[in-house]
């Protein structure tokens, strides 16, 4: 039996208890679609009584929006409404609840100014694995999630958002370093693939694969980012 990866329990709230887990242990040795929070509904190895949000994600101070969103999921499941459907409602309210943010409200009157917007949401330039025609950047997950996507998580480019300029590929500032070469091998792989017209699920089912083995193989790693940049910077 896998060791359960809790670090910290934060609350008490309507019956469930909200834990810190270690994301980066989840998804190497139990799920690799865990991403910044999920309970039972999404994942059955996740009580039923309990919320479970990455302890990286918390540095975003994003903590009180996911429980909302898991309790109102909850609710609506229990009330018989499909799970993709209550997902899809709480997250349209978790959105709503994120733009009520002062500074939120304040950047969304300059979103039509893209360079604007763009020199807010860029941190941090990945230079030793940009190249040709396209660029890597660190960007503020929570201000991505608020201003274009609420479910924005890990990374991704624009062939899958619209929003992300052509040209370059986004990961979330919410990552730990260590998962940094593998989520961007996923990105890099699955975006070479869309720009050959393959689809969006068949495109991240086979990124999902090679993201996966390489996770398992850590020591292959390297070899693999280096043939996906240089297919890259072509495109």
């Amino acid at each position: 039996m896998v060791k359960k990866p809790y670090i910290k329990k934060i609350s008490e709230v309507a019956g469930f208890t909200v834990w810190l887990v270690n994301g980066y242990f989840i998804r190497r040795k139990i799920e690799k679609d865990f991403t910044n929070y999920a309970q039972h509904y999404q994942f059955k190895f996740i009580p039923k009584d309990e919320f479970w949000i990455d302890v990286e994600s918390t540095k975003r101070k994003e903590t009180e929006y996911y429980i909302q969103s898991m309790l109102l999921m909850n609710k609506l499941i229990k009330e018989g409404i499909p799970r993709k459907k209550a997902a899809r409602i709480a997250c349209e309210i978790e959105e709503a609840e994120r733009e009520k943010s002062k500074r939120i409200k304040k950047i969304e009157k300059e979103k039509k100014d893209e360079q604007k917007i763009l020199k807010k949401i860029h941190k941090k330039l990945i230079k030793r694995v940009s190249g040709g025609k396209y660029k890597v950047w660190i960007v503020k997950g929570e201000l991505v999630r608020a201003l274009f996507y609420t479910d924005f998580t890990q990374g991704g480019h624009e062939f899958v958002y619209d929003f992300v300029p052509k040209g370059e590929v986004w990961i979330d500032d919410d990552l730990y370093k260590k998962e940094i070469p593998f989520v961007l091998i996923h990105e890099l792989h699955e975006r070479r693939l869309m720009s050959q017209n393959m689809s969006y699920e068949k495109a991240h089912a086979k990124a999902n694969i090679l993201e996966y083995s390489c996770r398992n193989k850590p020591e292959k790693t390297q070899e693999v980012l280096k043939k996906e940049i240089k297919i890259n910077e072509k495109i």
